[in-house]
């Protein structure tokens, strides 16, 4: 069996997503996802003119090697957009593998560690009653752990907080839009929101708070031990990663679980993190962490030191994805839990999937391969429009981390 050919869709129901389809001569084909939440024709390019011309030929049989390649052969290493492409070639060969072998693709991992995939949801509102009648909301749903994120007083757009009470969505329609943000103001508002949290609704649900890379590692080690009492699941991106060894401090200051990784793209991105136990919880995307072979490495590693997995599954990722995640999280022991943000409505126009929730559990189904397809017919309809995170600001106008 060989590559035969393989194209590139781009398309945009309700949001952008970059699949790559990959064809052998014995007519089977695989998917891979390749969204980069505001640079997708980056990885178009990347795919169409540098990757691909690449593949055809080969067995695709050979994923490791063809990883390798990928990554060795180009020289220049790592980066987004690289480890992206890299990522739905990768998902593309599994998935060709499962269909070939006839068996879904985490019995080639190794089979089931668990039953069922934990995930959890993202609750948020405009302060904290709202929040926590949210919260309510999704508990009822039968979520066992969810993510809780409110407005801050006097802050005028909070991340993780939707407007018009719609389904929140980061990126936005045309040139970055620019919010106004105050640390200050954010630390002597947000222990309030969990402790309202644990008067309403008691020990037994998981709560999860994202500080999106906003503190400083003493803040965070502020943040985190203000937050003890509430015993959350964890704290997520309480700082950002590039200098790793600024976990220390955090470490120094709270017992908070702490969990990092959605923007990394390697393993060299955590090694230290992971092997001083500075985090508890690894969060890199089977698409940002170059696919499913090179997230078994990390796992691997990361289950020397205690660390779990915890992966990203915002609606910047496409079905091919949370199907490639739940199919991992299914293998691997030391997984933690899965972050679900479900798509809208009409991506099932364009995608369909075997995977299902039930009770705070997700499952990937029992189809071969990944259990997802895409209807390119339908994916014409949506055509590709620009679309960006936002650009935060202090409020002396200073660029900050958004």
């Amino acid at each position: 069996m060989k590559i035969e050919k393989a194209n590139v869709i781009v398309t945009c129901p309700g949001r952008n997503f970059v699949t790559l389809k990959i064809y052998t001569d014995e007519g089977v084909y695989g998917l891979g996802d390749a969204t980069l939440n505001g640079r997708e024709k980056s990885v178009v390019s990347y795919l169409e003119d540098h990757v691909i011309p690449c593949l055809i030929g080969r067995d695709p049989a050979n994923i490791e090697d063809i990883w390798q390649y990928l990554y060795k052969g180009a020289y220049w290493r790592r980066g987004p957009v690289t480890m992206s492409a890299i990522a739905a070639v990768d998902m593309a060969l599994w998935d060709i593998k499962g269909k070939v072998l006839d068996t879904p693709v985490y019995n080639l991992l190794g089979g089931k560690s668990r039953q069922g995939v934990m995930v959890y949801a993202h609750a948020n509102g405009s302060d904290i009653e709202e929040t926590v009648d949210e919260v309510g909301r999704y508990l009822d749903k039968g979520y066992r752990a969810v993510r809780a994120q409110c407005g801050i007083p006097g802050v005028e757009s909070v991340y993780g907080v939707s407007k018009n009470k719609e389904s929140y969505e980061p990126a936005k329609k045309g040139l970055p839009p620019e919010d106004t943000w105050s640390t200050e103001k954010y630390l002597n508002h947000i222990p309030k929101l969990f402790e309202q949290l644990r008067d309403t609704y008691g020990d037994d649900p998981h709560f999860l708070h994202d500080c999106h890379h906003r503190l400083t590692p003493i803040e965070a080690g502020r943040v985190g031990k203000e937050l003890e009492p509430f015993h959350l699941f964890w704290i997520e991106d309480c700082t950002p990663a590039e200098l790793q060894e600024s976990f220390r401090i955090i470490r120094q200051h709270t017992t908070t679980p702490l969990a990092v990784g959605e923007v990394f793209n390697s393993i060299w991105d955590a090694q230290l993190l992971i092997s001083e136990m500075l985090i508890d919880y690894i969060r890199t995307s089977i698409v940002r962490g170059g696919g499913i072979s090179h997230m078994k490495k990390i796992a691997s590693f990361a289950e020397i030191y205690h660390v779990k997995t915890g992966f990203h599954g915002a609606t910047d990722l496409s079905p091919v994805t949370m199907a490639a995640a739940l199919h991992f999280d299914l293998s691997v022991n030391n997984f933690g839990i899965q972050e679900r943000m479900p798509h809208q409505e009409i991506v099932s126009d364009v995608f369909s999937t075997a995977y299902s929730f039930d009770s705070g559990f997700m499952y990937p189904g029992d189809e071969p391969g990944l259990g997802v397809d895409i209807d390119e017919e339908k994916a014409k309809k949506y055509p590709y429009e620009r679309a960006y995170l936002p650009v935060n600001r202090k409020e002396d106008g200073t660029l900050f981390n958004w």
